[in-house]
């Protein structure tokens, strides 16, 4: 592998508070595969693993109390990661991943895109376009075309569903979300709370090295970014037990991209049975992982300030769509309506201006690993100095960083995201039994000297677990 310096990996390293040095340990290589884009997402996903993968390994030299392990970014092993829900089957047969609902509209001045995976979703979406339930793509296509794209945004927001009009780079900059996103950089970790002590981790037995072994982690996310996050945690040998509640159970097909070496339970937080489970897993937790819009786990004691005044010392990681202020900080979103309102769908249209979208669906796959070397910067600091962490992440702030801040970034020896001939996605799938079926998976890119090259347990079903730590 070919050693080379990235100032995006630099940036990212350094917002996260690591000894700068250390970047030269991570060693690039490989063929980089994502179809071709405008923006560069293959340095995108290159440079959010390799800081994911240098923390792993720092975490690794902490308990061990060697030198930090080398890091290995191979372009080959990210770009299959960074599609992984493309690539599974389950049984043979490939997951749902978008909806029909779920697309770009023609507008009567310009386009919108709505996101209608989720069956409450769908019914809200239909609810405020004044369509019947059973309503398809044609009654929606007809609907939408008569109206302004800004008026469909503002409409579907009121009655609960989600639709965003499609902007260009410089509208989204001008406008109110787009400057609150600007005003902040692209992570935060900070410490939070009375300074509780230091808590050193006892030194790795056996191999490979798992930095997380002994460690306990609370899964609040749903989706791509955060599970990707909590994933790649397991991986690295953390108990990681997966927290969603019975009415809104998460899509299997998902999970079982998602889910590797996690378990999976269901609690209702609003329930006194609920919260008293909660909070017995919480006595027992270092990390908590959230992933819903700002403020809507609050009423269940869930901020990071009353998370760590009940558990000194814990790393909460915190991931939204749009950031936690601005006039769209409590709104919810997903990877594909942040690209149309970012102007990432702009810069990606066709020849005939209708908009794109990256090759892979990088805020959510790049948020997850930048959250997930957030935690282990965390957990690192806290074996150090003690204290307890918060980091905070937001899908529009990544995509800030893909359009305003990684230009150049991309490889010198070919254009963005250009595939090379070398290039075969299945030296990085395997194949395993679950409780599920046979599945087909991505390999995990995150790899360092002595560290893991999968996962030790394939998911399972959905909420099937019991509520407590192994």
């Amino acid at each position: 592998m070919e050693l080379r310096q990235h100032s995006g990996t630099d940036l990212a390293w350094a917002l996260l508070g690591g000894e700068p040095g250390l970047t030269g340990r991570i060693a690039y290589g490989g063929p980089p595969s994502l179809p071709a884009a405008r923006l560069p997402v293959m340095a995108l996903a290159r440079t959010t693993v390799a800081v994911c993968a240098l923390a792993a390994a720092e975490l690794t030299a902490e308990r061990d109390g060697g030198p930090v392990p080398a890091v290995r970014v191979d372009d080959g092993a990210v770009a299959t990661a960074f599609v992984s829900e493309r690539h599974l089957r389950i049984d043979g047969r490939p997951p749902s991943v978008f909806a029909p609902l779920s697309r770009f509209w023609p507008t009567a001045d310009g386009w919108v895109r709505t996101h209608a995976n989720y069956p409450h979703h769908r019914a809200r979406l239909l609810q405020a376009l004044g369509l019947p339930e059973a309503a398809g793509a044609a009654q929606t296509a007809a609907e939408l075309a008569g109206r302004r794209a800004e008026e469909i945004e503002a409409t579907v927001h009121a009655a609960g569903g989600l639709a965003v009009a499609a902007r260009t780079p410089e509208e989204w900059d001008a406008h109110g979300q787009g400057r609150a996103v600007a005003a902040h950089p692209l992570l935060t970790l900070d410490r939070i709370g009375d300074g509780a002590p230091p808590r050193p981790l006892p030194p790795l037995a056996g191999a490979p090295s798992l930095p997380c072994a002994g460690l306990r982690v609370l899964d609040l996310t749903r989706v791509i970014a955060g599970p990707v996050a909590t994933r790649t945690l397991a991986l690295l040998g953390a108990d990681v037990l997966r927290i969603d509640a019975p009415q809104l159970p998460e899509s299997q097909d998902a999970h079982c991209d998602t889910g590797f070496g996690k378990r999976s339970t269901a609690l209702d937080l609003g329930s006194r049975s609920g919260r008293t489970a909660f909070e017995e897993l919480l006595a027992g937790a270092d990390v908590v992982v959230t992933g819903y819009r700002p403020g809507a786990l609050d009423r269940f004691g869930l901020a990071p300030e009353a998370l760590v005044e009940r558990r000194p010392g814990l790393v909460v990681a915190r991931l939204s769509a749009w950031g936690d202020d601005g006039p769209w900080g409590g709104r919810r979103g997903f990877d594909s309506l942040v690209q149309v309102a970012t102007g990432i769908a702009a810069i990606e249209a066709d020849e005939e201006g209708e908009p794109g979208a990256l090759p892979a669906q990088a805020l959510d796959h790049g948020t997850g690993y930048l959250l997930a070397a957030a935690v282990l910067r965390g957990l690192t600091e806290r074996a150090r100095a003690g204290g307890s962490g918060v980091a905070t992440l937001a899908l529009a702030r990544t995509a800030r960083w893909l359009v305003h801040g990684l230009r150049g970034e991309e490889r010198a020896d070919g254009p963005p995201g250009a595939a090379e001939a070398g290039y075969d996605a299945g030296r990085w799938l395997r194949d395993t039994d679950s409780p599920v079926g046979r599945l087909r998976y991505a390999l995990p890119p995150v790899s360092f000297d002595g560290g893991p090259d999968t996962w030790a347990t394939p998911p399972g079903r959905c909420g099937t677990d019991a509520p407590v730590w192994r």
